[in-house]
């Protein structure tokens, strides 16, 4: 028992990513000229407070900042390592009505992005040096000393202790990465980071593990996730983002939704029982009356995603008891249906909208009959049409509030452009902060 345990323990922790991104240097300029006014409004806020009432009867005039301009603002991308931060801020000071200088500011910080005992991503400061420097005054003054009574007005240590929160990234929204977001009302996905991300020329690579709940509970996986790592683009994209979502991805979203009952379907047929009657014997001695003719499909086996060149196919095993009657089901057929249908996938603003497009295959075979055997081809001839045009509209109903992309809070996506390979899907696309209400 000790040895059969000691072989399920690594099958249960082995943790593989499912899908990924890389956060492109292009990104990471959209970030920085996103997070120059909000940075500006922090140093405003931080450097222009009213200083504290200084103890001292023989204090000099105290030297007050009047005016903060961001000039610079930049985030670099150094590989292996992480990010290099470039904030130049023109800071104009007072210390009389008649006396303005003009200081510059300096802040040169490197961050990384670490994973914290909680799993959640973290943004950190490895290093941080700030400098000031007076640019021009108003009157000859000692440097030396107007560079001290600078330096008591800004306290340098709590930019630097504080940097990271100049950028429109902070921790709470990396946070909103690992939330769960909604598929249905019963079915959730979440989204957990697997380690601290990867930094390439290419950009920032994040490898995710998708973790799908039916009402509240975890459902284990359908296959173990062949392990899957971020493709590279082969040259520097001009997109901000490039997510990419393996195809166990896909066949765990249509299992889960499977496990959530949400691709049970009833679907009603144009013929009744009096219709059918005329082809099948036996049914006229089942119902007397002419009632119509429903099929009730269940899923039978987990769906399976094959993603190829260009083409994304779900597989649905489905079984359909066919009968009659509305409020008391009386079933008389029971029919294995096998379903093969092209998926069409798009973005719309966080999501990812998933559709089935076009069947290209149904495969129908008898599993129990109450009317004596009925022939393959007259199954055909009587349910395909139903099943053709019925199971995909409503499976489409099932998916269309979309499945949430990784994203973090305040964050869209634009200019999307999916591709399908072999094996995994890749959406390049560009961020967009969103405009705050008011």
């Amino acid at each position: 028992l000790g040895i059969l345990l000691s072989l399920l323990v690594p099958a249960h922790t082995t943790r593989s990513p499912d899908c990924g991104g890389i956060l492109t240097p292009s990104g990471l300029r959209y970030l920085a000229e996103v997070s120059k006014p909000h940075a500006e409004s922090v140093l405003r806020r931080d450097l222009m407070a009213p200083p504290a009432p200084d103890p001292s009867p023989i204090s000099p005039s105290r030297n007050q900042i009047i005016s903060v301009k961001v000039d610079k603002f930049s985030l670099t991308l150094i590989p292996d390592t992480g990010m290099r931060l470039n904030i130049e801020v023109d800071l104009s000071i007072t210390s009389a009505p008649s006396t303005t200088k003009e200081v510059r500011l300096s802040i040169l910080a490197d961050l990384h992005v670490e994973m914290n005992p909680e799993g959640n991503l973290e943004l950190v400061t490895s290093d941080c040096k700030p400098t000031l420097e007076e640019v021009q005054s108003t009157e000859e003054m000692d440097s030396k000393s107007s560079g001290s009574d600078v330096d008591k007005q800004i306290n340098v240590e709590k930019i630097c202790l504080e940097v990271s929160k100049l950028l429109l990234f902070p921790n709470e929204r990396l946070m909103s990465l690992a939330v769960p977001f909604p598929i249905t009302p019963s079915c959730q996905v979440q989204y957990l980071p697997l380690a601290a991300p990867m930094y390439s020329e290419q950009g920032i690579i994040i490898s995710l593990q998708t973790t799908f709940q039916v009402a509240g509970t975890v459902i284990p996986l359908p296959v173990s996730p062949v392990p899957f790592s971020m493709p590279e683009p082969a040259s520097s994209s001009p997109s901000h983002l490039i997510l990419a979502f393996s195809e166990h991805f896909y066949t765990s979203l249509f299992s889960a939704l499977e496990e959530s009952g949400a691709l049970n379907v009833s679907l009603l047929s144009s013929l009744t029982t009096a219709t059918l009657a005329e082809r099948i014997t036996q049914m006229g001695s089942l119902f007397q009356e002419d009632l119509p003719v429903v099929l009730q499909a269940v899923t039978r086996s987990s769906p399976h995603v094959v993603l190829e060149e260009d083409k994304a196919i779900v597989k649905l095993f489905l079984t359909a008891q066919i009968g009659a009657g509305s409020s008391l089901f009386q079933s008389f057929l029971s029919v294995n249906v096998d379903v093969t249908a092209r998926l069409h996938l798009s973005v719309a603003d966080t999501r990812m909208i998933i559709s089935v497009a076009a069947v290209e295959d149904i495969e129908l075979s008898l599993a129990a009959s109450d009317v004596g055997p009925v022939l393959a081809a007259l199954l055909e001839e009587l349910f395909l049409p139903t099943i053709r045009e019925e199971v995909p509209a409503q499976i489409n109903v099932v998916l269309r509030q979309g499945v949430f992309l990784p994203h973090i809070a305040s964050f869209t996506y634009t200019g999307v452009n999916i591709t399908i390979h072999k094996d995994y899907v890749l959406i390049p696309c560009n961020l967009q902060l969103e405009a705050r209400p008011g």
